[in-house]
């Protein structure tokens, strides 16, 4: 199963953890230093939702982000699920 939005289309990105060790200066150390950086995932918040499309008076699955399900409630479902493809 992809960790891809169905309405925006994001998917996971990838970065870095930068893990530091010692006391900042400002805090009265002697500053910090990096020790290593691993790589990590930054996932989007993705559920799968049934929404109902009065238009079609039908509920449809769909797996989305919470920012598009914001998306959903401003613009209208219809409307949203036409734009990105998923209903005709």
């Amino acid at each position: 199963m992809s960790r891809v939005c169905d309405i925006t289309g994001i998917k996971p990105l990838r970065g870095s953890k930068i893990h530091r060790r010692g006391l900042a200066k400002k805090k009265g150390g002697i500053g910090q230093h990096v020790t290593a950086v691993t790589p990590r995932y930054f996932l989007p918040n993705l559920k799968s939702k049934r929404i109902w499309v009065p238009e079609l008076k039908k509920f449809v699955t769909v797996k989305l982000c919470m920012r598009a399900l914001k998306t959903i409630n401003k613009n209208g479902a219809y409307a949203t699920l036409k734009k990105a493809g998923i209903v005709a």
